[in-house]
């Protein structure tokens, strides 16, 4: 339901003025919710309070989200699915709907603070075959009329997240759109430009080297390289600003070099790679958070960093597809439970990291292998289990990938039992399962306990001094791993 002029008016002067005491960083988070494990909302924004952040970006509008996010001050980009765009390019009234169940609900005085709305996530992706290209112009168009009748038009932006492989060079200063692009970037930049958004990019210098092993590892941080780029007198020591002032390149090719940019999505994941690992993660995201704070820009753009950068992401999503490869449920600067993996400064005011608080985990017990049992058949377990669990870690250069034969099925095991919650049923597997109170990590391989939520069926063990003792056998049992 759309609001009187006037009250949008003091809304919007409300948003902007209203919280002066809270200091505004380009240093933001993306918050996805692809896991099997999820925190409560209001544990996630008091993760992002305490740890000062004040921008995120939400790939959805999830209600129970937007409304956690009610109150805080915290500004808020929401995604639309890729899905969505051929229904709100074909109908204004499905714009219409969109706009004020997920816009007008909530954007409310003393409500969430939402400034950008991103219109599909990398829809020019390659691998797509232009499959949402054909959307995005009316969608943008049918949305901003929406916004404008619901009086929202004047401070919540429309975006369209774009996937660096949008713009092709091999020298900065010679991007340019893909071909096939040139004419649906040149009306989308119109478009950001005519209606003051600015022009969104996803970055992602971990994938340059995972997709090429002939990439340059030092090229991808920013610790300085033997292997600068020079393209006539501008020499470039990182991928990052080698990647935006391409960017550059090809806006300025189309007649708008002076866009401004936000960077989506950038980080660097801890696990399920080579590569991937929480020493790596650390480097690059400081040197990124170091890099952008300190106002340094890039030779195109000397002295102007990006408006604002969202770090990809606050939490580990175990449920996410693997397809692009087993590092993608590691990107989190926190994993699935809120607990900081590495030091980092975010440089909003706290020099690590805090942890979430009073996170609510089920009880201490896992699921392992019996010692007892012939694995022999276990294959099928297995499969079973990582067909429906996390396992990623287990692969080549996993965390858990040296931990032997019995590790692995422990492991997946494991996996399983706590996405079923704990169900004592769920660590069966014929007999070949087995609960112990004992933590069975092994090194930096975390055998994760989960988190309990309202699909919680968890039951307690049927005879729990059996699993003590045996769980003392397990313990002798891992020392021939």
């Amino acid at each position: 339901m759309s609001f009187p002029r006037f009250q949008a008016a003091f809304l919007y002067l409300f948003l902007l003025f209203g919280s002066s005491l809270v200091v505004e960083s380009a240093i933001g988070v993306n918050w996805g919710t692809i896991s099997f494990h999820k925190l409560k909302p209001t544990t996630v924004v008091d993760l992002l309070k305490s740890n000062r952040i004040q921008k995120v970006k939400l790939f959805e509008a999830d209600p129970s989200v937007l409304k956690a996010l009610m109150g805080t001050g915290i500004q808020v980009m929401i995604g639309i699915p890729n899905e969505m765009l051929a229904s709100l390019s074909s109908s204004l009234l499905a714009s219409d709907l969109w706009v004020r169940h997920n816009l007008s609900s909530y954007v409310v005085k003393g409500g969430a603070d939402i400034r950008y709305v991103a219109v599909g996530n990398e829809p020019f992706l390659s691998s797509y075959n232009g499959e949402y290209q054909s959307y995005i112009m009316p969608a943008l168009l049918n949305l901003q009329q929406s916004l404008a009748r619901a009086n929202l038009a004047s401070y919540v932006k429309l975006v369209v997240p774009c996937n660096a492989d949008a713009y092709e060079s091999s020298l900065p200063s010679q991007g340019a759109f893909r071909p096939e692009l040139t004419q649906i970037m040149t009306q989308l930049v119109s478009f950001l430009n005519s209606n003051g958004s600015p022009f969104v990019v996803n970055i992602y210098p971990f994938l340059s080297l995972y997709g090429n092993s002939d990439f340059p590892q030092d090229y991808a941080f920013f610790e300085g390289t033997t292997h600068a780029v020079t393209d006539g007198s501008n020499v470039y020591y990182n991928a990052f600003d080698g990647n935006y002032d391409t960017l550059v390149s090809a806006l300025t090719k189309i007649g708008y070099g002076q866009m401004p940019i936000v960077i989506g999505e950038v980080g660097w994941p801890t696990d399920g790679a080579m590569g991937a690992n929480l020493t790596a993660a650390r480097v690059f995201n400081q040197g990124l958070i170091n890099h952008v704070l300190g106002n340094k820009g890039t030779p195109l753009r000397p002295g102007t960093p990006p408006v604002d950068v969202y770090l990809f992401s606050l939490l580990d999503e175990g449920a996410k597809s693997v397809l692009p490869g087993n590092f993608e449920r590691h990107w989190g600067i926190f994993s699935f439970d809120g607990q900081a993996k590495y030091p980092l400064n975010l440089g909003l005011g706290n020099k690590v990291l805090k942890n979430a608080k009073h996170v609510e985990y089920l009880p201490s017990r896992w699921c392992i292998a019996n010692p007892f049992r012939d694995l022999t058949d276990v294959a099928n377990h297995i499969k079973l289990a990582c067909s429906v669990a996390d396992c990623s870690t287990l692969n080549y250069g996993g965390s858990c990938n040296g931990i032997g034969a019995k590790g692995n099925i422990s492991y997946a095991f494991n996996s399983y039992y706590q996405l079923q919650m704990q169900n004592e049923k769920s660590c069966e597997f014929d007999g070949l399962g087995m609960i112990t109170f004992l933590d069975p990590s092994i090194g930096e391989c975390r055998f994760l306990v989960g988190v309990t939520d309202s699909r919680s069926l968890s039951s307690p063990p049927s005879s729990a001094s059996g699993i003590a003792w045996v769980s003392l056998i397990w313990f002798f049992w891992t020392l021939v791993l």
